[in-house]
């Protein structure tokens, strides 16, 4: 009898799994909101103003912030970018030569610029290049140093990349190539490689992205008034006002590029995992 009434009686159900990730979701939603009020709440937010957010300040640096210093960072990251692209390009096709010196050569120059802060290379150029080679000067003063130093830092990440690109083109794309009559070389060229920049357009724009970041190193190489970028301008701005308006804003003018380029690189991404599926 008692084994019986036992069996009629029901089951004890726990939370579903949906359930639990709701019940996790919303108490993340609850952290979240419980973070922002404490912040809210416990910020100065007067000091904060007269720090960081003087209009008269911010009214001064227009339109040099913009015609100057932004204009400066773009140049220096376009040609920091053309010189990786090209040098990233050449050093992956080194790493994946079937001649063992290339290899080794390419192996150890990525290693070394991907594991070496960008902060020395830019002093590297600046400091010891002249000092090893007195009386040389880099074509485009400091536009080309920055741009040299900007290549080497991207050129790096940019070699892993094209390897991981041309790769991932299905094998049998060069042997189509090559029974077409093609040389390995120009089946590389003409085949291999526009597919290959199809496959890494998204993480060669990150890789822009950083290098537009990182160009804030150029002050490294002394720069001049004119050839100031935002960081070097908002950071005079700020010694010159006593004041941190010329920072926010030269960080503000970063981000007018940078998420652009994010959205650009997120949408690029969808389309290529669209066309997978």
């Amino acid at each position: 009898m008692a084994d019986s009434d036992v069996r009629l009686q029901p089951k004890k159900k726990g939370l579903t799994r949906r359930q639990k990730r709701s019940l996790s979701r919303g108490a993340q939603y609850v952290v979240f909101a419980a973070a922002v009020i404490v912040f809210a709440v416990t910020a100065d937010w007067g000091r904060l103003k007269n720090q960081f957010a003087q209009w008269d300040i911010a009214k001064e640096m227009f339109p040099d912030v913009i015609t100057l210093a932004l204009k400066n960072t773009v140049l220096y990251t376009a040609s920091g970018f053309v010189l990786g692209l090209v040098l990233g390009l050449v050093i992956a096709l080194m790493r994946l030569s079937s001649v063992g010196p290339y290899r080794w050569v390419a192996g150890v120059y990525i290693e070394i610029f991907r594991g070496l802060p960008a902060l020395l290379i830019f002093v590297f150029i600046g400091v010891a290049v002249p000092l090893a080679f007195p009386g040389t000067e880099i074509v485009g003063g400091t536009y080309g140093k920055a741009a040299l130093g900007l290549g080497l830092i991207g050129a790096a990440y940019m070699a892993e990349t094209f390897r991981a690109g041309i790769q991932a083109v299905p094998k049998g794309q060069l042997e189509a190539a090559r029974s077409l009559g093609f040389s390995p070389a120009r089946a590389m060229v003409s085949v291999i490689i526009p597919q290959a920049f199809r496959i890494i357009l998204p993480p060669l724009t990150n890789e822009l992205i950083m290098l537009f970041k990182d160009s804030s190193l150029v002050l490294l190489l002394g720069v001049t008034l004119e050839e100031r970028e935002l960081s070097k301008y908002g950071r005079d701005l700020a010694s010159t006002t006593a004041n941190s308006t010329p920072i926010l804003v030269a960080g503000l003018c970063y981000l007018l590029v940078t998420i652009p380029l994010g959205f650009v690189v997120r949408r690029m991404e969808a389309k290529a995992q669209e066309a997978v599926k």
